[in-house]
C-alpha cells in the first residue's frame, strides 16, 4: 500500500467522514475504495469501447442499399 496526502474542502471532508462512518471504515479506506472503483469502471468502459469500435460493420439491408427518403416517409403514394 502507498500512502498519499490529499487536500479536501471542508464540505467534501465532512461528507467523507460521514460516509466512512456509515460504512464502518476509515476515510482513507473509503477514498481508496472509491478511487479503485472508479479506475475499474473506466477500464471496463475503455475495453467495451475498444471492442465495439473494432467490430466489423453490419449490413442493415440485404436488398442492395438503403430506402430512399420517399420510401421512408411514405410520400411516394401522395403524388
Amino acid at each position: 500500500m502507498k500512502n498519499v496526502t490529499i487536500t479536501l474542502d471542508e464540505e467534501t471532508a465532512r461528507w467523507a467522514r460521514i460516509e466512512a462512518a456509515h460504512r464502518d471504515m476509515s476515510v482513507s479506506r473509503l477514498i481508496g475504495e472509491l478511487l479503485h472503483e472508479h479506475m475499474r469502471a473506466q477500464a471496463s468502459y475503455e475495453t467495451a469501447m475498444r471492442r465495439y469500435l473494432t467490430r466489423a460493420s453490419t449490413v442493415l439491408k440485404d436488398t442492395g442499399g438503403y430506402p430512399g427518403r420517399e420510401e421512408l416517409h411514405d410520400r411516394a403514394g401522395l403524388r
